[in-house]
C-alpha cells in the first residue's frame, strides 16, 4: 500500500529533511513513485484526492495473515493491512454488521475520535489488538492518521520525495528510489496525526519520540525511539 501527501496536508518531518540533505541521494517527485508503484503492481488501483492526496493498493504479494484493504465513506478514506484480534467486539462497540471488515472499522473509529470520542487518539487505537497499519486521509478536514500496531508485525515506512511530499509504504524497496536517504522505518506503537500535531506513541502518549541520525553508509536517514517512561518512586 502507498499513500503520498503534498506539504499542505503534513509537514515532513525536520529529521528526516536533514537526512537527505546531510546525504544527498537520488529522489524523484511524488507522481514518479505512485507511477512506479502502478506500473510494477498487478491490479493495482489508486485514488486521487485533489492535488493534495494519492492512495494506491494492490492485492499482488499479499500475505495471508496481513490482507489489505481499501474504503471510503463521508470523504474518508483508508488503506488497511493486516488483522484485528478483537474485531467482533469492536464492531460491537461502534455499532457495526457483523459483515464489516477492518478497513471499515478504522473508518469508524476515526470519525468517533473525530466527531464524538470522549477519548484520546491514544485511548482508540490502543483499544486494537492484532497486527496492522493504516493511514486515514480525512478529506473534508483535511487530517491525517497513521497507526502501527505495537510490535511492528506490518511493516511501515515514510519517506519525503523530491518535491516535499511525505509518502507512507508498506514496502521500503519502493521508497528508496524515490526518498534517498529521507527514509525511515515507522515506529512501532505508534501514531502520527496531524489534528494532535505529530508523532505520538499510543501506549505512553506522555513519551518523547527521538530521531536518531543513521551513519551515513546505512540506508535510513533516522530511527525513531520512544523513550521509556519516567518512573516516580514515592519518598517517605
Amino acid at each position: 500500500m502507498l499513500g503520498v501527501f503534498s506539504s499542505s496536508i503534513v509537514s515532513p518531518p525536520d529529521e528526516l529533511v536533514a537526512a537527505g540533505c546531510r546525504t544527498p541521494s537520488p529522489k524523484t517527485k511524488a507522481t514518479e513513485l505512485v507511477s512506479r508503484f502502478l506500473q510494477s503492481n498487478r491490479s493495482a488501483v489508486s485514488a486521487q484526492i485533489g492535488d493534495y492526496a494519492q492512495l494506491a493498493l494492490t492485492h499482488d504479494k499479499e500475505s495471508a495473515l496481513r490482507p489489505r484493504s481499501f474504503a471510503v465513506k463521508d470523504e474518508i478514506f483508508c488503506l488497511f493491512e493486516g488483522v484485528l484480534n478483537n474485531l467482533g467486539s469492536l464492531r460491537q462497540q461502534y455499532g457495526l454488521a457483523k459483515s464489516s471488515n477492518e478497513v471499515v472499522l478504522a473508518i469508524e473509529a476515526y470519525k468517533a475520535l473525530r466527531d464524538r470520542a470522549p477519548y484520546p487518539p491514544s485511548h482508540v487505537v490502543g483499544h486494537l489488538d492484532g497486527q496492522f497499519a493504516f493511514i486515514v486521509f480525512d478529506r473534508s478536514t483535511s487530517t491525517l492518521f497513521v497507526a502501527s500496531d505495537q510490535f511492528g508485525k506490518v511493516p511501515l515506512y515514510w519517506g519525503i520525495t523530491a518535491d516535499g511530499y511525505v509518502a507512507f509504504a508498506d514496502d521500503a524497496d519502493l521508497l528508496k528510489g524515490s526518498c534517498g536517504k529521507s527514509l525511515a522505518s515507522f515506529p512501532q506503537g505508534c501514531f502520527f496525526s496531524t489534528a494532535v500535531g505529530g508523532l505520538r506513541c499510543f501506549e505512553n502518549p506522555k513519551s518523547k519520540i527521538t530521531a536518531v541520525p543513521a551513519a551515513d553508509e546505512e540506508i535510513w536517514g533516522a530511527t525513531f525511539k520512544v523513550e521509556a517512561p519516567t518512573l516516580l518512586t514515592a519518598t517517605k
